[in-house]
């Protein structure tokens, strides 16, 4: 067989979208089809000719398809050099009756789907694991200089228009960083699995990561640091996802803010709205609509809103867009954005609007450190009250408990040491990221009244337990009824009975929300 023959395309995929017309377009343009199992059915179904491997290989898949593509037939018409460099490989190739195979189009097998699943038998995974596709796409994206490497059906109308020609040299060099990217996250994946069967910890002993750079940013924190956003491989959800329905470009420190708002109103049950000022929030509340959400959790600190990130967990309308387009604001985010008042927040050219998808979480949050990085699973607790403990001689009514819930659901976004005061569903005075728990219960008071909020008949939550009796004493001179808190200090007893000298109710959850 002449080495230099028509062209060869090999297929062999397990995600078959647009496979079929990716074939015909081939076909059509002079390419000669060779693949393997479920994939020449589907070719061949679609009244394509195909030549099946074991034609080509002259030996027949054994072992249940355990071994069909790893032959010289293959990986030397993959990475055979056509050129006068090399070894004389097409004189090699011409001898031998190996056929040239210019474009390999592999995707793998499906294993994270498969784990994923909870009844997944350890034998099934193994299965699972794809050896002959990972070594034909890293043969051919090692020969990318003659081989068209393809693991992405998305690729597929891009390279579908540029036949006959096909790609130049650099869309294949592209497409070879992709396709050892592909393979390295696949491997990433059954090495990880298969270090953390057996393995008692709640973080896996592995942990593999591929992150695309999605945009350059301006600048990080600082106009002297570079930053870049990047997004998790196969995930489709969140804020990384989501491109502005209008609006400036986003900074780094605008992500950050929009994630620290979206991921708090999440927690805030409907008709909710969060104003954040460096990740913190400085507005929180429930409301009867998006608009009475909006205005209650401006109320609680106008001042600190101003140049802030907003965040609602319901439609944002054309009442609350009024509201909105009154202020200068950086970013609003929110699950969707009614025409009416996508139309009136155009009058803000400047303030970008995002409708994220979803508010998927990551399995681990990551922090660099020197050498190293921490990983820790996110702080999802529920905030639930069925395990809340009433420790002193009142208990709170229900207008209290509703507001402790509230305040407890909003703190959790606070970076500590952090206080929320709340009544009636709306965040009075945020204390955050104190270095003493009673100054942030100060600062807090402090805020509510530069606001004009009474804080009498209010309840404050406490991220982490009171030290010292000092904290709430502050707060109930402020006016406080109720406070929840975790508990688990030395000094509990004291807490509990300032509380119960001036007839506050108290409940300690067990469990703190620490923000660092």
């Amino acid at each position: 067989m002449d080495a230099l023959a028509a062209p060869t395309a090999l297929i062999s995929v397990s995600d078959k979208r647009g496979v079929i017309e990716l074939a015909t377009a081939l076909h059509q343009h002079g390419f000669r089809l060779v693949s393997t199992g479920g994939s020449a059915q589907a070719i061949a179904g679609a009244g394509l000719p195909v030549t099946a491997v074991s034609d080509l290989t002259q030996f027949p898949e054994i072992m249940g398809g355990r071994v069909k593509t790893l032959h010289p037939a293959i990986h030397g018409g993959i990475l055979g050099r056509l050129d006068d460099g090399g070894d004389n490989d097409a004189a090699i190739m011409a001898e031998l009756g190996m056929a040239r195979i210019d474009w390999v189009v592999v995707n793998l097998y499906p294993f994270a789907e498969t784990t994923a699943q909870a009844d997944c038998s350890d034998a099934q995974a193994i299965e699972q694991i794809d050896i002959g596709g990972p070594a034909m796409l890293r043969a051919a994206a090692k020969n990318h200089a003659r081989v068209t490497a393809v693991c992405d059906p998305d690729d597929y109308p891009d390279l579908i228009a540029s036949l006959p020609n096909g790609c130049d040299a650099a869309q294949r060099r592209a497409l070879a960083v992709k396709a050892f990217a592909h393979t390295a996250h696949y491997d990433g994946q059954v090495s990880q699995w298969l270090a953390g069967r057996g393995d008692d910890g709640a973080l896996p002993p592995l942990l593999n990561l591929q992150l695309q750079r999605v945009d350059a940013l301006r600048y990080g924190e600082n106009p002297h640091q570079a930053a870049a956003l990047y997004r998790a491989v196969g995930q489709l959800g969140g804020l990384a996802h989501c491109l502005p329905r209008q609006g400036k470009a986003l900074s780094y420190n605008n992500l950050l803010d929009a994630e620290a708002a979206w991921r708090a109103v999440q927690a805030l049950g409907q008709h909710a709205c969060v104003v954040i000022k460096h990740c913190n929030p400085c507005g929180a509340a429930q409301g009867a609509s998006a608009c009475d959400a909006l205005q209650r959790a401006l109320a609680s600190d106008p001042t600190s809103a101003f140049g802030g990130i907003v965040a609602f967990n319901t439609p944002l309308d054309d009442d609350a867009a009024a509201v909105l387009a009154e202020r200068f604001l950086e970013v609003v985010v929110a699950p969707d954005v009614s025409a009416a008042a996508l139309q009136r927040l155009a009058s803000k050219p400047a303030l970008r609007v995002m409708t994220p998808t979803s508010s998927d979480v990551h399995d681990y949050e990551l922090r660099a450190i020197s050498g190293g990085w921490l990983a820790q699973q996110p702080d999802d607790h529920s905030t639930e009250s069925d395990t809340w403990q009433c420790v002193t001689q009142r208990q709170p009514d229900a207008r209290e408990m509703a507001d402790l819930q509230f305040a407890w659901a909003v703190v959790r976004s606070v970076r500590s040491n952090a206080i929320v005061y709340a009544r009636d569903g709306a965040t009075l005075g945020i204390g955050a990221g104190q270095m003493s728990r009673v100054d942030a219960a100060r600062f807090g008071a402090m805020k509510a009244s530069d606001a004009g909020h009474d804080l009498a008949g209010a309840v404050l939550a406490s991220d982490a337990f009171f030290p010292f009796a000092d904290g709430v004493e502050a707060a109930i001179a402020a006016g406080v009824r109720a406070v929840i808190q975790p508990g688990g200090s030395k000094r509990d007893d004291e807490v509990i009975a300032a509380c119960d000298q001036h007839g506050v109710a108290m409940l300690m959850t067990g469990y703190r929300h620490f923000r660092h």
